[in-house]
């Protein structure tokens, strides 16, 4: 891969901005001094009077362009690599839907088929499942007869198809000895995140206890703060976990959202799409798994319930919609959608901020924070 130099931006390096030139050199970042001189024909890309920053990680999406992940297949994983690195996505990991154990199953072969190509998209790094082991009173769009106790032998026989690549799960606290199956999930490589639930506050708590790291698009499809019974909220909001949130100004109040950053901390906020495949398209009925999903105004909902069925949110519009919900610093929000993400799901070593020997997924944002460039792995995607 030929060398490229981003110069005259101001870079997103330890949480501030400052000016550099950033080196790509087979793939990895090297920080260099402004003042360095580019060599002779060298590729170079000025970014004066733009902002130079990490990709984008989302860690919960359903699909986007018309793909449902439950339903995707390679071909189709690499169509939402292509369109969400359009968005300043450099990173995602796809969300499978309680599905039956075959479509599942089919949805692992298709990822590792994925995985085996050379993408042209963000990267895909790995599985989210959510569910099977979810509470059927705050099911949302989970099919209610596919959801099941703990199954630890169904979940090994997942991740030895899946090579190793279900990074996280969503869980049910309450679900009966769910709990106490979470060490062994850690023991897997998967990240735990609680949801889905009307678990009580010390069912919560024992699960965050025993390994539980995040808690599943917070204040939705949960049981909510009730100053008696604190409940699965009151866990989420006390203790030291990730709180997933989407942004979309549908799912949250931006007081609730400024609610929450207060709260837990901007280090603790995972800002998440769970978009479904009308991400990217016009109103009209769309899929989320087994559901039929009506999306009217960009608001997408069950047919049969009018229950609200993921978003059609990308990371690009929640970060926009994030400097305007708080009025924080973009040297803040910028956090919640890279070094938390990439945190949370163990990437960090690799991703989520600027450092020397790091992987080159890298957004250009304009003084609108518009995008206007991206690089994955070092290789320009748009611009």
């Amino acid at each position: 891969m030929r060398d490229c130099y981003i110069v005259n931006g101001q870079v997103y390096i330890d949480r501030t901005f400052v000016n550099k030139t950033v080196a790509i050199h087979e793939g990895k970042i090297e920080i260099l001094d402004a003042a360095t001189k580019v060599p002779e024909g060298a590729c170079a890309f000025d970014a004066a009077g733009k902002k130079v920053v990490p990709g984008f990680i989302d860690v919960h999406t359903h699909g986007s362009v018309g793909v449902d992940v439950n339903a995707a297949t390679a071909e189709d994983l690499e169509k939402i690599c292509k369109f969400v690195a359009t968005k300043g996505t450099t990173s995602w990991f796809c969300s499978v839907l309680t599905d039956t154990k075959e479509q599942t199953k089919w949805c692992i072969d298709e990822f590792k088929k994925h995985k085996a190509m050379e993408s042209e998209g963000a990267n895909l790094l790995g599985i989210h499942l959510e569910g099977p082991f979810l509470s059927t009173e705050y099911k949302g769009a989970m099919p209610e007869h596919l959801l099941m106790k703990p199954n630890m032998a169904l979940l090994e026989e997942y991740q030895k198809l899946a090579e190793g690549n279900i990074k996280y799960i969503t869980i049910s606290p309450e679900v009966e000895g769910i709990a106490d199956d979470i060490p062994a999930m850690n023991a897997l490589g998967i990240t735990v995140a609680i949801g889905h639930s009307g678990a009580d506050y010390d069912t919560s708590w024992k699960a965050i206890n025993n390994g539980a790291e995040c808690c599943t698009h917070t204040f939705n499809a949960m049981k909510l703060l009730h100053q008696h019974f604190p409940a699965i909220m009151g866990a989420a909001l006390e203790s030291d976990i990730y709180c997933e949130a989407i942004c979309d100004g549908r799912h949250l109040h931006p007081g609730t959202v400024r609610l929450l950053i207060k709260t837990k901390g901007i280090e603790k906020v995972v800002a998440i799409t769970d978009s479904i495949m009308a991400a990217g398209l016009p109103d009209g009925n769309y899929k989320l798994g087994v559901n039929d999903v009506v999306v009217e105004d960009g608001d997408a909902k069950l047919a049969d319930t009018g229950v609200r069925a993921g978003s059609t949110l990308t990371q690009d519009v929640a970060l926009k919609n994030l400097l305007a919900f708080t009025g924080r610093p973009l040297e803040e929000i910028l956090l919640m959608l890279t070094e938390n993400p990439a945190k949370l799901l163990k990437v960090f070593d690799k991703k989520g901020s600027i450092a020397d020997g790091k992987d080159a997924d890298l957004v250009i944002l304009d003084e609108n924070c518009d995008i206007s460039e991206v690089f994955v792995g070092g290789k320009r995607i748009i611009g």
